[in-house]
């Protein structure tokens, strides 16, 4: 059972309401003075349950990509004077080998994946399928490629895979087929004339009963602009450099293709000796590097849910840091 933890309510203006707080304030199970490395502070969420947690005192590293949470970063240090409180900018698994490298590390890891909701909501960023934007769909506003770029520049076949590997996407096919045809007369600019391809793309019957037609391929898109998988796979692994032992880390993922990274890296971290199971004396030296805490994932509650519909497909992984050294083999 977990402990009591208070429900946090987020700041009157920030549009982001944070997912599964309870269960994560009570699996890293936080104590002051510790420190806290919050790989996607967002609007700051979970920080300020967590900062709660440790009464205020200890250390919190604030990483995100996207320029527009600095003022909501600026707002919690100001909240929490007596907690020392950083803000790095860029994507959380070099982030992650930067501290490392400099001999930072942690009591507890939070990466809380995919997009916000204050990015959703902000409509010029071109994440929403809701509303007609530009087609861009960058994290960090600074990157080279926008989902416009993709979408008009990526041959059928590259554009179909996408789709597919991303979205799961069962039309990927079909849809890719329609923007190249449609973009040979008139390149994609904005986010409607996308959807409407997709629209007409796919058999009217399998547009109703699985959400959004676009809600795929959107997906897809934004997955592929930010290359978020890699930066999931790698961060992971950067964040068990950086815990110490006993330490723990904390994955939130909304999705299977993340979730399944998260899942698999986290069962390899645990493995112990790989050797064949015939060899009498272990060759190869390696110890499991964390131990798991959720076995099963976990999942929002009902009342969350009905509070906020976009927790519904959230899901927690917790494991804790053993005092195993990492192994070349």
């Amino acid at each position: 059972m977990l402990p009591s933890v208070s429900r946090v309510n987020p700041r009157a203006d920030s549009p982001h309401v944070p997912v599964l707080q309870r269960e994560v304030a009570a699996w890293l199970d936080l104590e002051p003075g510790m420190t806290v490395v919050d790989c996607t502070f967002g609007a700051g969420g979970h920080a300020r349950l967590l900062a709660d947690a440790m009464d205020g005192r200890g250390c919190y590293i604030a990483i995100d990509r996207d320029p527009g949470v600095k003022p909501h970063y600026v707002a919690f240090a100001h909240e929490h004077p007596d907690l020392r409180t950083r803000f790095v900018r860029g994507n959380f698994s070099l982030v992650l080998r930067n501290l490392a490298a400099t001999g930072v590390s942690a009591d507890a890891v939070l990466l809380d994946l995919g997009i916000s909701s204050m990015q959703i909501d902000e409509a010029d960023r071109g994440f929403s399928y809701a509303t007609d934007a530009p087609l861009d769909m960058r994290m960090d506003p600074g990157d080279a490629r926008t989902a416009a770029d993709l979408v008009n520049e990526l041959d059928e076949r590259a554009l179909a895979r996408i789709f597919h590997r991303y979205g799961e996407e069962r039309y990927a096919g079909p849809i890719a087929r329609a923007i190249v045809r449609r973009r040979a007369t008139e390149p994609f600019h904005r986010s409607g004339d996308l959807v409407d391809s997709i629209r007409r793309a796919i058999p009217t019957p399998a547009q109703f009963g699985q959400g959004h037609p676009a809600r795929r391929v959107f997906q897809a898109l934004r997955i592929a602009v930010n290359d978020e998988l890699r930066a999931v796979e790698d961060g992971l692994a950067e964040a068990l450099r950086i815990l110490r032992p006993g330490g723990r880390l904390a994955v939130i993922s909304f999705h299977s293709l993340e979730d399944r990274i998260a899942k698999n890296g986290i069962r390899d971290a645990a493995h112990g000796c790989i050797c064949p199971p015939d060899l009498p004396v272990c060759g190869c030296g390696r110890f499991p590097l964390v131990r798991i805490l959720t076995p099963r994932v976990v999942r929002p509650g009902e009342i969350e849910v009905e509070e906020n519909p976009r927790a519904a497909s959230a899901r927690l992984r917790v494991a804790e840091r053993t005092d195993a050294e990492e192994s070349d083999a």
